[in-house]
């Protein structure tokens, strides 16, 4: 059908009382860039809901943008006719036996808003529901769980049927909860720790660290096209790229083996903090889960935050790595994730490093290291782009397997 609106409701954004207009210009701001490449489209985000006028644009495309902006309960495409009974008759009608298979149920929901229109609500379920018991051969009208809801509104630009309902990512708005700087690799854990975050209102920005020559080219556009498939969910984020080679590598021949991977954490950790503090972050997002490799111990993430004193927050903390790919699948990042491209955090990892390190030995040998002229020159070397959605950074799967066979 040719749909002429969205309206979009917002759930969990009505229980935010007097904060709730600031949740709704949130959302459309977010909604606004989710849709950017759809000129002919306006956004109006009112207190009750919000309405996307189509003016020709592709519904369906439209719909599957929607689906990924957080803030949104779910939302209806509509068809709008002029305030005539006949027209509303003609398209209910057409909508219904769109959908209908026999044995199916309905009923009418009315609102108005334009009071002075002729009919109330109740007359216009009335009227509309007898003309489609006369239309529609089998349907049966039932007031409770019914198969099909025919949503009538009645506004002073027009009447707006809609018959279907389609689920939205829920959660809030991004930006809504201030902003946080997630430490993104190449694997399954921390994409699924910032969707996490992004669903309460973090407005997220991707570090990754990327050491060259030993992590490829590929390595980084992997990590670019996971940002991208994060960034459906909120219209774009900034990714923020911090050379580390020289570090890993002055890591390396200073520090015992047991203890690389806590000192070259400590160190990202340290960077972090950097680059949170400079862009006016209120938190450090990891995809660390409690148990799952050496350094995320209870003991190694002592020795880790000790660096820090901003908030660490781990969304996946939790998880066992069979739900965490469960999310990652939903959410289009595991196919990515798994691609065999080394991150800075596989290159030089020990064969046994320290599970329960101590924070005083870890202190002494981060010592050994020119900390901050490490630190100095690998934010000299930061680098900072703004992706989108749908953007493409590696070539097909297929092609980069074949590359590395």
């Amino acid at each position: 059908m040719q749909y002429t609106e969205i309206m979009v409701r917002y759930g969990e954004l009505s229980t935010k009382g007097k904060n709730r207009r600031n949740f709704i210009d949130s959302l459309g701001r977010n909604v606004r860039k989710a849709l950017h490449d759809f000129p002919e489209l306006k956004v109006h985000a009112n207190r009750d809901r919000m309405h996307i006028m189509l003016n020709g644009e592709d519904a369906d495309k439209v719909m599957g943008r929607l689906k990924l902006v957080f803030g949104i309960q779910n939302f209806s495409p509509s068809i709008r006719v002029d305030a005539d009974m006949d027209a509303v008759y003609e398209t209910a009608i057409a909508m219904v036996k769109a959908q209908f298979k026999p044995g199916m149920t309905f009923k009418i929901y009315t609102r108005r808003s334009d009071h002075q229109f002729e009919y109330d609500t109740n007359q216009i379920n009335d009227m509309l529901g007898g003309q489609i018991l006369d239309h529609v051969d089998g349907i049966q009208v039932k007031m409770k769980n019914p198969d099909i809801v025919l949503r009538v509104e009645v506004r002073l630009n027009g009447i707006f049927l809609s018959s279907e309902t389609i689920q939205g990512a829920g959660g809030l708005p991004v930006g809504t909860a201030g902003k946080g700087m997630l430490m993104l690799s190449g694997g399954i854990d921390s994409p699924v720790a910032g969707y996490l975050g992004m669903k309460r209102g973090v407005d997220m920005e991707m570090v990754h660290f990327f050491s060259p020559p030993y992590t490829s080219e590929q390595a980084l556009a992997k990590a670019k096209q996971l940002a991208s498939t994060l960034a459906s969910y909120s219209g774009s984020v900034k990714f923020i790229q911090i050379p580390f080679t020289e570090i890993q590598e002055e890591i390396k021949e200073k520090v015992p083996e047991g203890y690389l991977m806590t000192v070259q954490r400590r160190l990202m950790m340290r960077l972090m903090d950097a680059i949170t503090r400079q862009r006016h972050g209120k938190a450090i997002f990891n995809g660390e889960s409690l148990g799952q490799v050496a350094s995320q111990t209870m003991d190694s993430m002592i020795a880790i935050n000790d660096v820090t004193t901003l908030p660490v927050l781990r969304p996946v903390i939790s998880m066992d790595k069979t739900e965490i790919i469960k999310i990652a699948e939903d959410i289009d990042t595991y196919d990515l994730s798994i691609m065999p491209f080394e991150d800075c955090c596989t290159i030089f990892a020990p064969p046994a490093p320290k599970t329960h390190p101590k924070l005083d030995r870890s202190r002494s040998y981060e010592e050994r290291i020119d900390v901050e002229g490490l630190m100095a020159r690998a934010l000299a070397g930061v680098k900072m782009t703004e992706i989108k959605p749908d953007e493409n950074y590696l070539n097909t799967q297929e092609d980069v397997f074949a590359e590395l066979l």
